[in-house]
């Protein structure tokens, strides 16, 4: 059992954590897996789980979090007639391909691996959105429907590694192949639906019977902290879209930069700490 003195902080910490995830996903079009991983790891860690189930359980908690915060965002972004159903429609079975084989993956490799392959995606799409672009662009439209199948799978597997909803992978991709910063973060938010919805499921089967558990999870999710993050990410989301819509194209370009070196920097010191 933990501290009953802990327990208004970890729920206060719960709360403001999904008020970020929210806004977030509203304004970028990210899952805010980079920031409800490592606050639900925390959470779970004072409340008792072992690091071996706290991390999977913070990862699957994590992914159904950025369910309804996606749906929400890209709902958002729809309504104002910036996300590219086509190219959803095109990702969607290479996606749920790419985030099974993740899934599989994530339990025999080191995380250490794939948080470095994150701070390298992450930083290189930094570089490109603070630098305005210029020279970081691979053609002026989108590559052949194979191409971008492939290019589907890749952000789904990588995703799934890291309990992320891939919208800072898409962005990537999309903006490299001539797409608008605006179009490109609104046609996110629907990848992190993509990604997020069969990711859960997942970790919900991986985790199913493991001893040890909270009682309110089904696998590695815990839908009390899913209840608790959930309210304020629903309300921020909406500003977050808001938000975005306003900022100029430069302006989005490089607070969703400045993001993702943040985060790049989070994962680094990781990976050096824990060498």
């Amino acid at each position: 059992m933990p501290d009953p003195s802990l327990i208004l902080p970890i729920i206060a910490a719960l709360v403001i954590a999904g008020g970020v995830v929210g806004f977030l996903a509203g304004l970028f079009g990210v899952g805010g897996g980079a920031i409800s991983v490592p606050v639900f790891y925390e959470v779970f860690g004072l409340l008792g789980q072992a690091p071996e189930t706290a991390m999977p359980l913070a990862v699957g908690t994590s992914l159904a979090v950025i369910v309804p915060t996606s749906l929400n965002s890209a709902r958002g972004h729809y309504l104002r007639g910036a996300v590219d159903l086509d190219i959803l429609r095109l990702w969607a079975l290479p996606l749920l391909l790419g985030v099974s084989l993740g899934a599989v993956v994530a339990a025999v490799a080191s995380p250490s691996v794939f948080q470095i392959v994150f701070v390298a995606v992450a930083a290189l799409n930094a570089a490109k959105l603070l630098s305005g672009g210029a020279g970081w662009r691979l053609a002026d439209t989108l590559p052949s429907r194979a191409v971008l199948r492939a290019h589907g799978a890749i952000i789904g597997f990588l995703s799934a590694l890291m309990g992320i909803g891939g919208g800072a992978l898409s962005t990537l991709v999309l903006t490299l192949h001539g797409v608008a910063i605006h179009r490109a973060v609104a046609t996110s938010s629907g990848v992190g639906v993509l990604i997020a919805v069969p990711g859960t499921i997942g970790y919900m089967i991986a985790g199913w019977g493991t001893p040890g558990l909270p009682a309110d999870a089904t696998g590695f999710v815990s839908w009390l902290a899913f209840a608790l993050v959930l309210p304020a990410s629903l309300v921020t989301t909406r500003l977050g879209v808001r938000l975005a819509h306003r900022l100029g194209r430069r302006t989005l370009e490089t607070t969703f930069g400045l993001f993702l070196l943040v985060m790049s920097a989070r994962f680094l010191w990781e990976i050096v700490a824990g060498g």
